[in-house]
């Protein structure tokens, strides 16, 4: 005897494949589509234009180095100032704000954010705070103290050029840009819904434990055989 063999029309169907998943198994919706990208690059730009303000409240709020000079040099009015340390904590703290809010406004129009959108974050700051450097000592006193001391005159005040001491400044801004991107996602951004856990049939219902499998049938006793 011989197993019936399955007619060629009624082969098992397949498994249907995830339409979410690569051929090389890879999850194809975590690759950045080109809308993500122009979004990331649109942000970066507006990040990095947004330092010019930074460096126009710098030059207004940051302390000045006063500077006087005679018929033949330029000297330190005050020979302790600290300005020009005061010039970089004014820097250091504008670029936190900066950072700061301007994660906030890409969360608001943005909740979902992925990989690009925090490089782009992080890139836009750093850039910005390079604009927001030059600008300031652009919008500032000039640097040419010896046209500048000729102008004001023997034993006048006058203000020096704004400096930035502490180059690792620069980076406050996109640090703080990406931590709090990080921190409103985690805390406000959209929840991914919670996997379903596996169905093992072998193993019944948990609640219910399946009967254990019957053994084969025992006949009934028949009457005893006669000898």
């Amino acid at each position: 005897m011989t197993a019936p063999l399955t007619p060629p029309d009624k082969q098992p169907p397949e498994e249907p494949q995830h339409s979410g998943a690569a051929p090389d198994g890879h999850d194809a919706t975590a690759v950045p589509d080109a809308r993500e990208l122009r979004e990331a690059a649109l942000i970066a730009i507006v990040v990095a234009v947004s330092g010019v303000l930074l460096g126009v409240l710098w030059n207004w709020l940051a302390p000045h180095i006063p500077l006087i000079a005679d018929s033949r040099n330029v000297y330190l009015k005050y020979a302790e100032s600290e300005e020009a340390i005061g010039a970089d904590v004014t820097f250091i703290l504008l670029s936190l704000g900066f950072g700061v809010v301007s994660a906030a406004v890409v969360f608001l129009f943005r909740r979902r954010a992925g990989i690009p959108v925090v490089v782009a974050l992080a890139l836009g700051g750093l850039l910005g705070a390079v604009v927001a450097w030059q600008t300031g000592m652009w919008v500032g006193p000039t640097s040419d103290l010896v046209a500048h001391a000729k102008e004001a005159g023997p034993g006048v005040t006058f203000d020096g050029p704004l400096r930035l001491q502490a180059k690792g400044a620069l980076l406050f801004w996109p640090i703080a840009a990406m931590l709090t991107q990080l921190l409103l996602t985690g805390l406000f951004g959209p929840r991914d819904p919670e996997p379903e856990p596996p169905h093992w049939p072998w193993l019944g219902d948990q609640d219910h434990p399946a009967a254990p499998p019957a053994g084969p049938p025992v006949p009934p006793a028949g009457p005893p055989a006669d000898h």
